[in-house]
């Protein structure tokens, strides 16, 4: 068997997560029957770059019981649940991923895409980036991909403005059923467990800064201030900082939060918004933390090379001590605190992500050869079949248009 995991004897332990995530992800589960029963992923080849979580492992084997053949390595170099990994390499997967993983991340992605696949599973844009420039042989192999993430849209978005997008993508981040709930509710509610498992620290009463206000943002600053903190967002966006303000929340520019803030959290999907000129300015004790994709939105080299001391005193807590005497609290190296320092998010979330995952892929299949080199939004009708799943697996049912409605809303005539 082809892998690398840090140890396959956990595999009884990713075996009893992996259940629980099943029993809370109803969506996925009967698309995974119908999967079974249809394999319409036959003879398909995937390559998966994805966080390697409990609910990752519910996607795998659904792609699997379609048919498909799938390697999988993680997205992160500390968001891989080892025990999880074990038992997806148990199960047949090839998986070439295990917490900690920094110096072999690349190799790893090289391990996955030697499937020569015919579908790309991204979660962040490293796997389609390594693709077109290191494994450019293999494109041709390649029906299309999907990608899970804001920040590997944003980059796969860039590659089609600039000519080099050699085959389509589904943007599944920008489905409706995916940026409303698992941006927002998840990671909301996954960053402040990160937060509150490093550190058991008491929100309520905290100056709690959210650096960005999209739907990330938007779900952090909420569920911090449902726990009782003082909310302040930054932003570069007017209207995002608008409506931040309409939302009830204080907005400054970082500079100026940086004196007052208490936690500090970036969910923008840029580099360096907190930088070295904003840490010198932060209070004694400040805690900082990311929950964009890279590790890059906190300058960490800044503090490297700045602090005098540097201590790890709780697990995913590093103590930096500056030169004055100030200490700054990096939570997860800078890298995802929902993931790196927790679970990442609910499973009941991440069901509506990756059921829009596995009917993307279905639908890649269906339209190979029709699709032109660039980004796409996941069709409507797989937007919309899965939140009609979700509603029936919540048992709630909605109303329906009249036929009476139905033509007055096509009409233009009737009016008062």
């Amino acid at each position: 068997m082809d892998y690398k995991v840090k140890d396959i004897s956990l595999a009884k332990e990713g075996k009893a997560l992996v259940r629980w995530a099943e029993q809370h992800m109803p969506v996925l589960m009967d698309i995974r029957k119908e999967f079974e029963k249809e394999k319409p992923l036959k003879g398909i080849k995937i390559a998966a770059c994805l966080h390697v979580t409990k609910e990752t492992a519910v996607l795998i084997k659904t792609l699997k019981a379609g048919g498909a053949a799938v390697t999988l390595t993680g997205s992160n170099p500390l968001s891989t649940n080892d025990g999880v990994a074990a038992y997806l390499a148990k199960e047949g997967i090839h998986v070439y991923a295990w917490r900690g993983n920094h110096d072999k991340y690349y190799w790893c992605i090289e391990q996955a895409l030697k499937i020569k696949p015919n579908i790309t599973m991204d979660d962040g844009g490293d796997l389609v980036t390594s693709l077109h420039i290191e494994r450019q042989e293999l494109i041709r192999n390649v029906i299309g991909g999907t990608e899970e993430t804001t920040t590997g849209v944003n980059r796969q978005r860039a590659m089609e403005k600039n000519g080099v997008l050699r085959y389509p993508i589904i943007a599944v981040n920008d489905a409706m059923t995916k940026f409303l709930f698992d941006n927002r509710y998840g990671t909301g509610q996954s960053s402040i467990d990160g937060i509150l498992r490093a550190t058991s620290i008491l929100i309520a009463g905290k100056k709690f800064v959210v650096a960005g206000y999209g739907w990330c943002g938007k779900g952090l600053a909420n569920r911090a201030r449902g726990l009782g903190a003082h909310v302040i967002v930054t932003e570069v966006d007017e209207i995002r900082a608008l409506e931040a303000i309409m939302d009830g929340f204080e907005v400054m520019p970082m500079e100026k939060a940086s004196r007052i803030g208490d936690i500090f959290v970036t969910v923008t999907g840029n580099k360096h918004v907190i930088d070295g000129k904003h840490m010198r300015k932060m209070r004694d004790g400040a805690i900082v933390a990311n929950s964009g994709h890279f590790d890059n939105e906190i300058n960490v080299k800044w503090l490297e090379e700045n602090a005098v001391k540097k201590e790890e005193i709780r697990k995913n807590v590093t103590e930096y001590t500056l030169k004055d005497g100030r200490k700054i609290y990096l939570l997860a190296e800078g890298r995802l605190v929902n993931l790196a320092a927790a679970e990442g998010h609910p499973s009941e979330v991440m069901d509506m992500s990756f059921s829009n995952q596995a009917l993307a892929v279905k639908w890649l299949v269906e339209n190979k050869g029709k699709l032109e080199n660039k980004v796409y939004k996941v069709p409507s009708e797989i937007d919309r079949e899965v939140a009609r799943r979700k509603l029936k697996a919540m048992g709630i049912k909605i109303d329906k248009l009249t036929k009476e409605q139905i033509k007055y809303m096509r009409g233009w005539k009737e009016g008062t």
